[in-house]
């Protein structure tokens, strides 16, 4: 989904919400952070150790049959281990969920978990921590919708929204594009965003290649070769190689097994990924933005009108959604244990019903429909100006 400057979107839309109503709605979320901070315990921590022995237990019952043929069922299991790692785990965590609960083990903690050596442990991934950091926490969550927000659907698909081909065949590239969208997108997204921001002067920031520029990709320029060498090659060859040649005492048939339902496995990793992640800021019922935030009354709103919820509700549910349903209060508070977000989405909803705030929250398959036509150019968003 490569980045580029397009003209503004063709529904555009004044907000009927007034400042009085913002501002009453933002005096009400602070209400609901505040009392959930002093309902932080270790509950929330045993909490979030519950939904990582899930994520464990799939992944040991997937490689534990993935030696006998090669198989769906094995992959499915390998891949819901690899979601829980990111969804479940590394994206609470790394926004610092878990760091105002004492008692919590500093490898839980946003300064440890998946940093330094701890990345092979952790979140072993296409995506390098501090590029994910940098282009997700800090980035994506304090810009949503605007033109710096490197992750907005409808701008980074113009390439395919504005061309020629007809939709049918748009439609086939995005099935295409999902099957390996980690690699593809999210590990040269982060990364060059990485490289701007530890750029020395805004000139070379603003040469900083772009994620589908040849230079980006080949090993034989600086920048190819840094996406080879951090991003490709660890973990291919941790997922790809390492971890099937464990498999060689029991015959290389064993080995082949493995590494055919790993391959099978990341591509149900990258469209289940796909599936609950970018669905989150995209459809013709939200809300993008002309202009910067103006104060925290604004931020609090465009994180509801920008944002979208899943069905909720249960661990079980949450769990495969990778608590990716709950977008709406994630982008209010990001750094909140899982647990507290099943507790505070009712009372936000109800808040946000109170004060006339739209709240949308529909089931995934609704939204995927709704990311699809804006990917494909038969949606477009609503363009918000203040």
């Amino acid at each position: 989904m490569p980045s580029q400057t397009i003209p503004a979107a063709s529904s555009t839309n004044n907000s009927s919400v007034s400042d009085e109503q913002k501002a009453q709605l933002a005096a009400g979320l602070r209400r609901l952070r505040a009392t959930a901070n002093k309902d932080l315990s270790m509950e929330d921590f045993d909490h979030l150790r519950k939904i990582e022995r899930w994520g464990k237990l799939c992944t040991v019952l997937g490689y534990g049959t993935a030696w006998i043929v090669p198989n769906p069922i094995s992959a499915l299991l390998i891949s819901m281990g690899n979601v829980n790692r990111w969804a479940n785990m590394n994206h609470p965590i790394s926004h610092g969920g878990y760091d105002k609960i004492k008692g919590v083990p500093e490898k839980y903690t946003s300064k440890h978990f998946a940093q330094g050596w701890r990345r092979m442990i952790d979140w072993m991934d296409w995506i390098i921590p501090e590029g994910w950091d940098q282009e997700h926490n800090q980035l994506h969550h304090y810009n949503l919708g605007e033109d710096n927000d490197p992750d907005l659907l409808e701008r980074n698909m113009e390439w395919l929204r504005s061309s020629k081909l007809p939709i049918w065949a748009r439609y086939g590239v995005v099935a295409i594009f999902a099957c390996f969208w980690k690699p593809v997108y999210y590990a040269q997204s982060t990364l060059k965003e990485l490289r701007v921001k530890h750029a020395k002067t805004e000139e070379e920031a603003a040469n900083v290649t772009g994620s589908f520029e040849m230079r980006a990709w080949s090993p034989f320029q600086a920048e190819g070769r840094e996406y080879w060498l951090r991003c490709i090659l660890p973990y291919a060859g941790i997922r790809f190689i390492a971890i099937p040649a464990l498999f060689l005492p029991l015959g290389t048939g064993a080995v082949l097994s493995v590494f055919l339902t790993s391959l099978l496995a990341e591509v149900f990793a990258n469209l289940h990924s796909f599936a609950v992640i970018v669905p989150n800021h995209s459809g013709d019922d939200l809300a993008r933005f002309s202009d910067p935030v103006k104060d925290k009354n604004e931020y609090y709103y465009r994180q509801i009108v920008g944002s979208v919820n899943f069905r909720t509700g249960s661990d079980i549910n949450d769990f495969f959604h990778g608590w990716l349903n709950y977008q709406i209060e994630h982008h209010l508070w990001p750094s909140m244990p899982l647990s507290q977000y099943q507790k505070l989405q009712p009372q936000v909803k109800a808040l946000c019903e109170e004060h006339g705030v739209p709240y949308i929250q529909e089931s995934l398959f609704i939204r995927i429909k709704q990311m699809l036509g804006i990917m494909v150019g038969t949606r477009d968003m609503i363009l918000e100006s203040r």
